[in-house]
């Protein structure tokens, strides 16, 4: 199986804005609607009724991370360390690149089912919480990739925006497509990006 190659940059219409997530160049630039799209870009369409200005609410509360297995917890801290290394080394325009590619890393693997998936994201979150440095989504989400492969178990990695606020998130999905350990607001992210396709249901 081959991992889907990273775009150079994802292009996101709204009707209202362009979004461009530039995977080459580690950034995220907001064009007029009337922006022709760009022959190498990725093309994605999510049309936005109406913007909100701002003014939809999110939930911003750190909840404690659920319990994860110990196995689980040991393979998260290799993979922490990993994806520390991957970040820190090299340019800083080319993480977003690089982690990218670091969370396609067992794509050839068996795919991870809910329960793995779950037991990855909640210990990769536990590890995230040891370090004394920001470790948002985009980590959390690798590291919990690189744990399933350490278990002999590929990860459906996610990398998408939002459009209305623009923001960007990193998450993992369940074989269905279906996020995992995700709050519901998820589902307003386009994906951009993903190192394995969602199976397809009858």
């Amino acid at each position: 199986m081959t991992a889907p190659r990273l775009p150079r940059r994802a292009w996101v219409g709204t009707g209202h804005a362009h979004i461009e997530v530039d995977y080459a160049h580690g950034r995220v630039v907001l064009h007029p609607p009337a922006t022709p799209v760009p022959p190498d870009a990725v093309l994605h369409t999510r049309e936005v009724s109406a913007p909100s200005w701002g003014t939809s609410e999110l939930d911003a509360v750190l909840t404690l991370a659920p319990p994860a297995p110990r196995r689980w917890k040991a393979a998260a801290l290799l993979a922490t360390a990993a994806t520390a290394t991957v970040l820190l080394c090299g340019r800083r325009h080319r993480r977003l690149a690089r982690l990218a590619r670091l969370a396609a890393i067992g794509h050839r693997l068996a795919a991870a089912d809910p329960g793995q998936a779950t037991h990855a994201v909640r210990a990769a979150r536990w590890a995230g919480r040891l370090l004394p440095a920001r470790w948002a989504c985009l980590e959390e989400s690798v590291t919990a990739a690189v744990a399933l492969a350490v278990a002999g178990r590929g990860a459906h990695w996610h990398h998408g925006v939002a459009t209305d606020p623009v923001r960007l998130h990193a998450w993992i999905a369940s074989p269905d497509g279906n996020p995992v350990e995700e709050p519901p607001s998820t589902g307003a992210y386009t994906t951009t990006h993903t190192v394995r396709r969602p199976r397809r249901t009858p």
